[in-house]
C-alpha cells in the first residue's frame, strides 16, 4: 500500500534544528541538525574526484563510527577545492559546534554548497555557529538553498512495535543535479531505533532509486551528500531486515527521499515542469532505470518539453543511444495520457490536444521496450532560457 508523505516539517522526537543569518548573504546562510543523543548515522556521497573538504569529513565520520549527533551547514561558499586551509576550516567549524554543545567532535559532520574555490570566511561562520540555538525553527532549510526557489521537505509517521515513529527530510538542490550521489544535499532524520550499519545498506539502496536518479543539467557537485540520523528515541525495538515492521520503514524511508528527489527535478534552475519517465518491459531493472535516465536528460527532450512539443523522435533518439536492449520494431510511447507511438510507428494523434496537455507542470512520459518484465523510473525538467541566465551570472 502507498505510504502517505506530507511536505510539513514534523520534527521527530529529541532533534532541534535552527536557521541564521552569518552575514555570506542577506538571508539564512547556516544552520545545524542536532540530536539531544548520539544517533545511528548513514551517508550517500558525491562520485567526483574533487570531494570537498566537508563532504570528505562527513564520509570519514560516518565510516568510521556510524554515528553522529550533530550536522552543521552553510550556503554560498562550498569550501570545495581549498587544499590544506579548507580542511583546516572544515575542522575549525566542527570542533566548536562540539564545544557548544558539550560533545565528541567525532559527533560532528559538517556540511557546505555553493561557490567552489572560495575559502570560506571563518569569523562569519564562527559568528553563525554562536548564534545557533538549540530550537525547532524551519529556518534551517532555507540556510542551505543557493538557486533553489523553495525548500523540499518531506515527512512520514508510522507505527513500529505500537511506537509511532516520525521521518523527516529536507534538501536543497536546483542546478548541478546529475547525481551519482548534484548540487544537491539531503538531511534525513528520524527518532527510529536502526544500527547505522542496517541504515547504511538501506540509504544506499534507496537513494540509487531516488537521488541517482534524477537529473537536472546533468552536471555533478563536489558537495553532493544524503545523511541520515536515526536516534532511537521512539524506542522501538531494534530494526534489521527480519523485523515485521522493517519493511514498512522501508517504504517511509524511499517516501521521503523519493519526494525530495521529486522536488529538486522540479525546481530545476529555470525550470518550469517536473518530467517523469517510466520505462516497462526493459530486459533488468538496471536497463530500466538507465533508459529512464537518458530520456529525462536529454537536452533535446528536455527543450521540447518547454516548447510543449511532442517530438517523440527526440525520446526515440535519446533511447537509441543507450547499449539497452529494445526490441526497435515494437517500442510504444505514451506522452501524458497519449499514446504516440505504438509498434515504433506514429499514431494519428490530436496534436492540440497533446500541446494542451503538456501545458501542465507534471509531464509523464511512458515508453515499453518490449524487451522483458522490469521497469526503471527518472524524474528531471525542462530546459529553458533561464537556466542559461541563471548560470552565465552565477558568480555575480
Amino acid at each position: 500500500m502507498d505510504m502517505a508523505i506530507s511536505d510539513e516539517f514534523i520534527w521527530p522526537k529529541g532533534y532541534y534544528t535552527d536557521g541564521v543569518q552569518a552575514g555570506l548573504r542577506d538571508h539564512n546562510d547556516m544552520g545545524w541538525l542536532v540530536s539531544k543523543v548520539p544517533a545511528a548515522a548513514a551517508g550517500t556521497y558525491t562520485t567526483s574526484q574533487f570531494i570537498a573538504a566537508p563532504t570528505k569529513l562527513c564520509k570519514q565520520l560516518i565510516a568510521k563510527n556510524h554515528h553522529l549527533q550533530a550536522i552543521v551547514m552553510n550556503s554560498v561558499i562550498a569550501n570545495s577545492c581549498t587544499g590544506a586551509k579548507g580542511w583546516e576550516n572544515a575542522l575549525a567549524e566542527q570542533q566548536q559546534v562540539a564545544d557548544k554543545l558539550e560533545i565528541d567532535p567525532e559527533l560532528v559532520g559538517v556540511a557546505s554548497t555553493g561557490l567552489i574555490g572560495a575559502q570560506l570566511p571563518m569569523t562569519k561562520i564562527h559568528a553563525g555557529i554562536d548564534q545557533l540555538q538549540l530550537k525547532q525553527n524551519i529556518g534551517v532549510t532555507t540556510a542551505v538553498m543557493t538557486t533553489d526557489t523553495h525548500a523540499k521537505i518531506a515527512s512520514a509517521q508510522l507505527m513500529i512495535d505500537g511506537k509511532s515513529v516520525t521521518i523527516t527530510g529536507f534538501a536543497k538542490g536546483s542546478g548541478m543535479i546529475h547525481p551519482k550521489m548534484a548540487t544537491m544535499l539531503g538531511f534525513v532524520f528520524t527518532d527510529a531505533n536502526i544500527s547505522g550499519l542496517q541504515l547504511q545498506g538501506l540509504l544506499s539502496q534507496t537513494v540509487d532509486e531516488t537521488f541517482n536518479q534524477i537529473t537536472v543539467d546533468g552536471d555533478t557537485s563536489t558537495n553532493d551528500m544524503v545523511t541520515v540520523m536515526a536516534n532511537g528515541l521512539a524506542d522501538n525495538h531494534l530494526l534489521t531486515s527480519d523485523h515485521p515492521d522493517y519493511p514498512t520503514f522501508a517504504q517511509a524511508l524511499s517516501g521521503v527521499l523519493a519526494k525530495l528527489a521529486q522536488g529538486i527535478a522540479s525546481d530545476g534552475e529555470g525550470a518550469t515542469k517536473l518530467v517523469e519517465v517510466n520505462i516497462h518491459h526493459a530486459a533488468s531493472h538496471l536497463e530500466g532505470q538507465h533508459a529512464a535516465k537518458a530520456i529525462v536528460g536529454s537536452n533535446l527532450v528536455k527543450a521540447a518539453i518547454f516548447g510543449e512539443d511532442p517530438n517523440w523522435g527526440r525520446i526515440i533518439s535519446a533511447l537509441g543511444q543507450t547499449n539497452v536492449k529494445i526490441d526497435v520494431d515494437h517500442v510504444a510511447i505514451i506522452l501524458n495520457g497519449f499514446k504516440l507511438v505504438e509498434d515504433s510507428l506514429e499514431l494519428p494523434f490530436d496534436e492540440a490536444a497533446v500541446k494542451k496537455a503538456m501545458s501542465d507542470h507534471k509531464i509523464t512520459i511512458d515508453v515499453d521496450l518490449n524487451a522483458g518484465d522490469a521497469t526503471g523510473q527518472a524524474w528531471g525538467c525542462d530546459l529553458t532560457y533561464n537556466y542559461v541566465k541563471i548560470n552565465a551570472s552565477y558568480r555575480s
